[in-house]
């Protein structure tokens, strides 16, 4: 009979994400968690505190999984690739994103930070001072996190018609009321990866232009 590994913190958060990616964050419980890794649910508490600090460690897991840009690179061009790389491991995990947009996940290591400080690292290269910083940074979290609420349907339950399914919207959209809104019912369904692409331009247009050291 072959020995069962050691349960470390490690295969805990792997499973979890797992469950999560599946499941979504509502069906993690400390019971699931332990049938999946075959355990007693107490063993987990030898690992993560409580729920809570293990859905820190999943958003750890994910913010930590972001691939940096080269440092050589201009500072727009690093930002874009950090806003860009933010968006595509957290699509890949939405239901740790909507644990991070809803406060229910909130890491503070330095794995977890390291996106942020990429972000602020291009911006104070830029020539922002801290204040302008901040207020880019916040932009730039909203695009991402914003960008990924409105594309999935887990944000709410039951699911609502989302910012990109405009066609859900078309049966109910008076175009003598609302002439530009059914203009844009019109144009059918959205690709949610492409509308980011197109707003991150935006975003980065926007603060090549108010960048005190320029491009």
């Amino acid at each position: 009979m072959s020995r069962r590994e050691p349960l470390n913190r490690a295969k805990v958060v792997a499973a979890a994400l797992a469950l999560v990616d599946a499941e979504g964050v509502e069906a993690l419980t400390m019971r699931r968690l332990s049938k999946s890794l075959g355990v007693e649910a107490m063993s987990l508490y030898n690992h993560v505190a409580n729920k809570t600090d293990l859905l820190d460690a999943l958003a750890e897991a994910v913010f930590a999984s972001v691939e940096r840009a080269d440092p050589g690179l201009p500072w727009a061009e690093r930002l874009r690739i950090t806003a860009r790389n933010l968006y595509g491991e957290f699509s890949r995990h939405p239901s740790v994103s909507k644990a991070v947009v809803g406060d229910q996940a909130n890491p503070t290591s330095e794995a977890a930070l390291r996106p942020t400080e990429d972000v602020l690292e291009a911006l104070f290269e830029a020539g922002f001072d801290g204040k302008a910083a901040r207020q880019a940074l916040i932009a730039v979290h909203g695009l991402v996190f914003g960008t990924l609420a409105l594309a999935t349907s887990e944000y709410t339950t039951p699911p609502r018609p989302a910012a990109n399914g405009l066609e859900a919207f078309r049966p109910v959209v008076d175009p003598a009321w609302l002439p530009h809104f059914a203009r844009l019912t019109a144009l059918g369904d959205s690709d949610p990866a492409e509308d980011f692409e197109r707003a991150l331009d935006l975003l980065i247009a926007g603060l090549v232009t108010a960048a005190p050291n320029g491009a």
